[in-house]
């Protein structure tokens, strides 16, 4: 089953203008930009969706954060991160993700930083670093789906990755890596000696 269908089922019904999967797209939109800190009142901006749905859906993204994925997830390589963020190879635009890590390289949030085109996502220094200060991170990691399949980076992630390593420095963030990856796998920027 797809995002848009699994969220489908716990919305349960759409409206009278909107279907549930109308209202499960625009849902998935505000869950990657805010990622586990997702609250009620983010939801209820939601044409056709309640208090009692909003609270629901926040409830089930609290269960799976606290059972399913456990508390201090330690990224040690880039092939600890894939499986984080693979739900978004299958995407049809690009998502520039950012994974802010602890001192102790534990996740404490993953969030979608843009959503571009087919094959290209601008994104700025001030947009992955804005929520990155605010929860005091010491590390971020990036990512980004290339919807192509393509590995290969283009000259534009070479920049915006120099760039970004460029701003972290001088925020005391460091950039630890980053990944672009597909359905057929990941390229690591660390790996390949580019960082």
């Amino acid at each position: 089953m797809s995002d848009t269908e699994l969220l489908a089922i716990l919305i349960g019904k759409g409206t009278k203008d909107r279907d549930v999967l109308a209202l499960s797209r625009q849902l998935i939109k505000v869950v990657d930009q805010k990622g586990l800190e997702l609250t009620v009142e983010d939801i209820l901006d939601i044409k056709g969706i309640g208090t009692a749905k909003a609270a629901l859906i926040v409830a089930a993204l609290e269960f799976v954060r606290r059972r399913v994925k456990e508390e201090g997830v330690r990224i040690q390589s880039p092939v600890d991160v894939v499986p984080l963020i693979q739900h978004y190879a299958n995407r049809k635009q690009e998502h520039f993700i950012s994974i802010s890590l602890n001192g102790a390289n534990e996740v404490m949030n993953i969030r979608v930083v843009t959503i571009g085109l087919i094959d290209k996502s601008h994104v700025h220094p001030r947009e992955v670093f804005a929520d990155i200060l605010v929860e005091r991170a010491s590390a971020v990691i990036v990512a980004h789906n290339h919807p192509s399949g393509s590995l290969t980076p283009s000259r534009e992630d070479m920049a915006v990755t120099k760039q970004l390593k460029e701003a972290g420095d001088l925020l005391g963030i460091k950039l630890l890596d980053h990944i672009i990856f597909s359905r057929r796998g990941y390229y690591s920027f660390l790996e390949h000696g580019e960082l």
